[in-house]
C-alpha cells in the first residue's frame, strides 16, 4: 500500500471503527460482508433494520462511515457505489472532523429553509460526481 493511501485510511480510521463497530451485529445476525476497492461493503436483513431507524435522517437505503458502506441490499449497493465512494472520498479528506462537519452542513442547510440533505453540501458533491458519470 502506498503511503498517501495509508495515510488516507488512517485520516479516515475514527470513523471507519465507528462503522467497523455497528458491522459486527449485522453480520452476527446474518448480514453479508464484502470488500470491493478497498471499502467493506455492509448489507442485510439487520443492517437494513439499522438503516431504518437512524436519528434524524431514517430512512435511509445506504450510509457510509468511513471505509464501510451499508446498504439495505445488494441491488442498493450497485446502484449507490459510486455516489457512496464519493462519501468514502470525503471521510479521507475531512477524516474525524467528517461526521461534525456533515451535521454542521445539514443544519446550516436546514436554517437556510432547505432539506438537510439535498442541501448538503457533501451530498451535492456526491450527487454531482453520480452525474458525471453517468
Amino acid at each position: 500500500m502506498k503511503p498517501v493511501v495509508l495515510l488516507r485510511y488512517i485520516w479516515a480510521s475514527p470513523n471507519t471503527v465507528l462503522g467497523l463497530i455497528l458491522t459486527f451485529p449485522v453480520c452476527m445476525t446474518g448480514g453479508r460482508i464484502r470488500r470491493i476497492d478497498g471499502v467493506l461493503e455492509i448489507s442485510g436483513r439487520s443492517a437494513a433494520w439499522m438503516l431504518h431507524r437512524i436519528p434524524f435522517v431514517a430512512p435511509v437505503s445506504a450510509m457510509t462511515l468511513g471505509h464501510v458502506v451499508f446498504a439495505v441490499d445488494e441491488a442498493v449497493h450497485e446502484q449507490w457505489r459510486e455516489h457512496e465512494r464519493m462519501h468514502v472520498r470525503q471521510y479521507e479528506r475531512w477524516g474525524p472532523l467528517f461526521i461534525p462537519a456533515y451535521l454542521a452542513c445539514y443544519i446550516a442547510a436546514r436554517l437556510r429553509g432547505e432539506d438537510g440533505y439535498y442541501g448538503n453540501r457533501f451530498e451535492a458533491e456526491a450527487f454531482g460526481h453520480e452525474r458525471r458519470i453517468t
